[in-house]
């Protein structure tokens, strides 16, 4: 980073003041970029820590900015969620995610129940890699690794300390006692195929994005039913659900597990911070709860479940994650959570519906006009 340039209105002496203060610690000799000798001349350089807002006219070819104006510095942002914007055909921005990723052992069997092997669990990922990054994409993940297949030893991974490569990258949070750990995320189809390369068959995704890891851009009610229950049970809640949300202006899309239940998925504008977005998702399932306490709980013991479907509130809390769309179920079958719409609600079999080997039909289930806008609705949280 450079300091340097003109300031915009209303930059006053004590906002220079704080700005020293902030960049004098960062300041180091050597050039951060590569740019022009005669746009660098009496520069002073920083360590690329900061994130500031910038007005400007144009980029030149250099990639230098015209007329630049600084605006102030964006502590809501974090410099990983910061990338060179450019210029794109609608031909190369739709085009299928590719991988230069070689996947290894590509014969050995993932899923001893149906036989399914690495190879094809590669396929299918490389598949959907497309319509799945919009949704898994520069959010904060963590893995569901099976090495050796999911009959053996499974763990979650969501920190790393470099051993994924340059294609799955870190972004660094604070945790409760103030220290920062590094989360991994990635924005590339590279990305997605290093980690199934390294074992891993699900990806769970923070409620938010890297750019403001502090405020949701979505609800998530996970529909988790009692042993025992039948998917009818589930279906009837999931359409209750919607019905509620409906009824406080939330625009609601259905996805299917691939495990028993089904997520209520209500997108958000990243307004609410988390402590907001948990109490909001607390309440309405309490108040679900209570209202019918026959078919619903919102308990967090299992004793207090049976017969019943549990309302997950939990999804909506910092930290918490949630299995994103068209990831694979390190369960039997190799089940795939997919989203539907809520017309085929009404008779879809089984939140198990889709499996590894259905990602031809996933893909042109994407583009159709029932699913098209999944997922998408420009709204808030609103008072409850």
């Amino acid at each position: 980073m450079r300091y340097a340039g003109k300031v915009g209105t209303g930059f006053d002496a004590r906002e220079l003041l704080r700005l020293m203060e902030i960049m004098v610690p960062l300041e180091q000799p050597e050039a951060t970029v590569k740019a022009p000798r005669a746009e660098v001349r009496g520069a002073h350089w920083l360590k690329p820590k900061l994130v500031a807002e910038i007005a400007y006219t144009e980029m030149t070819n250099e990639g230098t900015l015209r007329h630049p104006s600084y605006l102030g510095l964006r502590a809501d942002k974090k410099p990983e969620a910061v990338v060179l914007e450019t210029e794109a055909r609608v031909a190369e921005i739709t085009a299928p995610a590719t991988s230069t990723v070689k996947i290894s052992n590509r014969e050995r069997i993932i899923d001893p129940d149906s036989g399914i092997t690495k190879g094809q669990l590669a396929d299918h990922y490389a598949a959907v890699a497309a319509i799945m990054l919009p949704w898994v994409g520069s959010r904060p993940i963590s893995l569901v690794r099976c090495p050796q297949g999911r009959a053996k030893k499974c763990f979650f991974q969501k920190h790393d300390a470099g051993s994924f490569g340059d294609t799955v990258h870190h972004v660094a949070i604070s945790e409760k006692d103030g220290h920062e750990e590094p989360y991994l995320y990635l924005d590339t189809a590279d990305g997605l195929m290093t980690c199934v390369q390294m074992g891993t068959i699900e990806f769970h995704g923070w409620g938010s994005r890297i750019g403001d890891v502090e405020k949701a851009d979505r609800l998530v009610f996970d529909l988790d039913p009692d042993e025992g229950l039948d998917f009818e049970a589930v279906r009837r809640a999931a359409f209750h659900f919607r019905d509620i949300l409906q009824s406080i202006g939330l625009e609601t899309f259905p996805m299917v597990t691939g495990g028993k239940g089904i997520h209520v998925i209500a997108p958000l504008v990243p307004k609410a911070e988390w402590p907001e977005v948990k109490s909001f998702a607390h309440r309405l399932a309490q108040a679900v709860a209570q209202s019918d306490p026959a078919n619903f709980t919102a308990a967090l013991p299992k004793a207090q479940r049976k017969g019943r479907i549990f309302v997950d509130y939990l999804r909506n809390q910092r930290g918490a994650t949630a299995v994103m769309p068209y990831s694979v179920r390190a369960r039997s079958g190799a089940p795939v959570a997919a989203p539907i719409s809520w017309k085929e609600m009404e008779t879809i079999d089984s939140p198990a519906h889709w499996h590894v080997g259905d990602a031809a039909e996933l893909v042109k289930r994407a583009s159709s006009k029932a699913l098209s806008s999944w997922g998408r609705a420009d709204q808030v949280l609103p008072d409850l």
